[in-house]
């Protein structure tokens, strides 16, 4: 990360090029991310056994033949825009090793996929996929397969599995081109993107948020847990009770967690992002380029309802959601920032929803699982903690597989563990004939000090931590205020002479991260140190955003991120100049000033040209002010001459 791009490929084996698609451009934007705070597992992998009589030569044949159709298999992407390159089908040695192996069971096979997934992939300057074959006792017994995100998505690999196996197996079929990125880029209708993502807008400041941390988790816990559950009994389970509500085993499962969410919380309300193929026509149900995007299902449900109501309204609301199911990350992304910064809510989904159809990779196997049972395995790792509770469904080869991932502060390890089990109990009640409706009120109690708001819960003294924390507070109390339907909360700050409103709450917005579920705008009430008298400043009841007042950069790490937002941003919509540069406010954020996410990585190597780093990709899309952020930033370290020396 925050290094300076190396050369791109040979522009001589470029057949063709043209810029990334909506969707490819927030995987494009997530190879950035720092390896431990990705959700999505990067490289993608799977894997499959190589049928008697292939050799080696018929895999390495098969390859070629597969990268010659698959124009994705031949992609790089630049370093710094969102433009693809497409190669020529010999532009490259085919990225191919193999490794001997005692045996192919499964949990060599699972190992060595997940060891494959493990390594990292190139997708600027080599192929965006590795394969690996596995032999045994010296002929070809599986193949590896890996890879990238920003050309080929879940969905993809398993179509490029299938069609690989079906090529060793020497089923006649006849390899015509496939459908690449590129051939969608003409397709991409704006106003249905901008009628999604308004969707997506009105859908986040309508739903509370911070559902999960109340209930459960390690306070402070800083880590996560990525765990996989395995039930044979599940499988005749699920498929007994989508026949009896004549739904699909995807959303009976969908709304198995929405009932857990519900009888935890209490909360009836509230959003699951649900990913989608978008491979509705059958020419792109073979292509293997990324077409998986998430669409917002907003979950609601009735108190007592039993389950088959539940189950045909997540049905009726995935419907609605699947039609909104073409939208710009990059412009979203922004927009949200720019709505959470302003109103001073983090919105942030309460679970996302994904269906595989193909073997989950990173994670290794137990040894010795019963295969008439349960199977569970976990790790925990202390990353950067995850603000939504992730659950991937599968169900295949005879059991139902659900992966979780969830931050330590949402469902501690016991808790994450306990999650999969319940609901394939759940299940086990349902398939027997219960009702199970939905309870009124959550069955775990919230946590002491938080606080449910209207637009979600807030943690009080995490709130008051924050304030204090503010130079020229002396000390800070926070409270509900507000009668009626609409409580709020009222901030009680006894400050010195030159601290105003519109500090603290530009502070507050700042340390949006720390404190979910923030204080409105405009409800400070202020005492003065220097005043003998309780005489107070009072501005509750006044819930618009705050003027807070431009401020230009001062120090040089600011001049520097203000000089790069200037040359990355559209141009600035903000009249004059600061010091005759273009006028960059350091007291709003990046999104404030257009900047969106398919620009970071051009700003975050202007900086290092600069001089500086320590600011990380996805800090860049947050709601911390241009300020907030420039006090992070750090001299680059020196770099080596080619004798050895370091540069002045």
């Amino acid at each position: 990360m925050n290094r300076l791009a190396e050369p791109a490929p040979s522009r001589a084996s470029v057949i063709r090029s043209g810029p990334l698609t909506w969707i490819q451009e927030w995987h494009w934007f997530e190879r950035t991310i720092p390896a431990p705070r990705r959700v999505n597992p990067t490289p993608l992998a799977d894997h499959c056994h190589v049928p008697p009589p292939a050799t080696l030569a018929d895999i390495h044949a098969a390859l070629a033949a597969l990268t010659a159709r698959h124009e994705a298999l031949r992609t790089t992407v630049d370093p710094l825009r969102p433009v693809q390159h497409v190669h020529r089908p010999d532009w490259t040695p085919l990225p191919v090793d193999r490794v001997d192996v005692p045996a192919a069971d499964p949990d060599t096979l699972e190992a060595a996929t997940a060891e494959l997934a493990a390594c990292p992939i190139d997708p600027e300057r080599h192929p965006p996929w590795r394969a690996r074959v596995l032999l045994e006792a010296g002929k070809p017994c599986a193949v590896l397969v890996a890879v990238h995100h920003v050309v080929i998505d879940g969905w993809g690999l398993a179509v490029l599995i299938d069609q690989l196996h079906g090529q060793l197996r020497g089923d006649d079929v006849r390899l015509t081109a496939a459908t690449h990125p590129l051939d969608a880029v003409p397709t991409q209708h704006l106003e249905r993107a901008r009628a999604a993502e308004r969707e997506w807008l009105t859908r986040f400041e309508s739903n509370p948020t911070g559902l999960l941390t109340p209930f459960g988790g390690t306070d402070g816990g800083n880590g996560r847990h990525r765990l996989q559950y395995r039930s044979v009994d599940a499988y005749d389970d699920l498929d007994r009770v989508a026949r009896r509500h004549q739904a699909s085993p995807e959303a009976v499962v969908l709304a198995a967690l929405a009932h857990d969410v519900a009888t935890r919380t209490g909360e009836h309300r509230f959003l699951a992002s649900v990913v989608v193929s978008n491979r509705a026509r059958a020419a792109l149900r073979s292509s293997i380029g990324v077409r998986a995007l998430t669409v917002p299902v907003q979950i609601d449900l009735r108190t007592g309802a039993p389950f088959g109501e539940v189950i045909a309204s997540v049905v009726d609301a995935s419907a609605t959601a699947y039609r909104h199911g073409h939208w710009r990350p990059a412009e979203l992304v922004a927009a949200q920032t720019r709505m959470d910064r302003r109103r001073g809510v983090v919105t942030v989904p309460t679970i996302e929803y994904n269906c595989y159809a193909w073997p989950r990779d990173y994670l290794v196997p137990v040894r010795d699982a019963p295969a008439d049972g349960t199977a569970t395995w976990i790790s925990s790792a202390p990353d950067e903690p995850c603000e939504t509770l992730y659950v991937d469904f599968a169900r295949d080869q005879g059991f139902v597989s659900l992966d979780v991932t969830v931050g330590d502060h949402l469902l501690d390890a016991e808790q994450a563990l306990a999650l999969p089990a319940r609901l394939c109990a759940f299940l086990r009640a349902l398939a027997d004939g219960a009702e199970c409706p939905v309870p009124a009120g959550p069955r775990t109690p919230a946590a002491p000090g938080w606080w449910r708001a209207v637009q979600g819960w807030a943690n009080v003294p995490a709130i008051e931590d924050v304030l204090r924390d503010h130079a020229g507070v002396l000390s800070a109390t926070v409270a509900p205020g507000g009668e009626g339907d609409e409580p709020y909360l009222v901030v009680h700050a006894r400050v010195a002479p030159d601290v105003i409103s519109d500090d603290l709450h530009r502070h507050v917005l700042d340390h949006l991260g720390e404190v979910p579920g923030l204080v409105a705008p405009g409800r400070y009430e202020l005492s003065r140190a220097d005043s003998g008298s309780d005489r107070s400043r009072t501005a509750t009841g006044d819930t618009r955003t705050l003027r807070v007042p431009a401020r230009p950069p001062a120090t040089s790490a600011e001049r520097a991120l203000a000089a790069a937002v200037a040359a990355v941003g559209p141009s600035s919509p903000s009249a004059g100049s600061f010091d005759g540069s273009p006028a960059v406010d350091m007291n709003r954020c990046l999104a404030d000033h257009g900047v969106t996410l398919v620009a970071v990585p051009r700003l975050l190597n202007l900086l290092q040209r600069s001089g500086f780093t320590g600011i990380e990709s996805d800090e860049l899309t947050g709601t911390a002010s241009l300020g907030l952020l420039a006090a992070a930033l750090e001299p680059s370290p020196p770099r080596a001459h080619r004798g050895g020396g370091t540069s002045p």
